[in-house]
């Protein structure tokens, strides 16, 4: 299975040729340490997480190009599908792989069944908040060409992939939420403090905005 789970990281590797920073080779990286982690402290099957970790967001491209309008959970899930037919696994191992790369994303409908979705899922929502979240999301802020902040914008209702899709706006619509999604013990135990710093570092951005501080 070693080399197996070796072969398809190298698939993988190749989808991110002209990924954006925000959601890079080194941010699939990253996911697959805390699917280990979160993974070993839950009981859960690591081989399935490894290959579920390094295909995850191979789709991600897709949605970028399209400016959100393709999934790139769905669209990864078919393609990773295609990816698996070329090797040799157990047919169980198979359909939690997709079904964990289908129902990782945060803004989706498709709740996460198994173990080992579950894991994936709230990997990479790790990977979302606390400081390297922060840093995340003012990437991607930057891949979108959006402005530091805008106080007259509000988040709720700013667009996605324009000057108002900020940093803060994505703390506001997301980040805040993901305390509270998280779905097994270990990540629920990260979350809180990775929350707890991005919740203080934020409130202090808006004041230094402000002149406050």
């Amino acid at each position: 299975m070693k080399d197996t789970i070796e072969k398809i990281r190298a698939h993988a590797l190749d989808h991110f040729t002209n990924a954006k920073f925000s959601h890079d080779w080194e941010h699939t990286l990253r996911v697959y340490r805390l699917c280990m982690h979160i993974g070993r402290a839950e009981g859960a099957d690591l081989d399935v997480l490894a290959i579920a970790a390094f295909l995850h967001d191979i789709g991600r491209v897709h949605q970028d190009l399209s400016k959100g309008s393709i999934c790139h959970a769905e669209k990864g899930a078919e393609m990773a599908r295609e990816i698996l037919q070329q090797y040799s696994l157990p047919e169980e191992k198979r359909g939690n792989i997709i079904h964990c790369i289908l129902t990782h994303r945060f803004r989706n409908s498709r709740v996460p069944q198994t173990l080992e979705a579950k894991v994936l899922f709230d990997a990479d929502k790790l990977d979302a908040i606390g400081a390297v979240g922060i840093a995340r999301a003012y990437l991607f802020a930057g891949e979108v060409g959006a402005v530091l902040h805008n106080k007259d914008a509000d988040p709720e209702s700013a667009n996605p992939y324009t000057k108002d899709d900020t940093g803060y706006r994505e703390y506001r619509v997301k980040l805040s939420k993901v305390m509270d999604r998280m779905l097994t013990n270990e990540g629920r135990r990260m979350a809180r403090e990775r929350h707890e710093f991005m919740k203080g570092f934020f409130e202090r951005f808006i004041k230094e905005h402000e002149g406050i501080l």
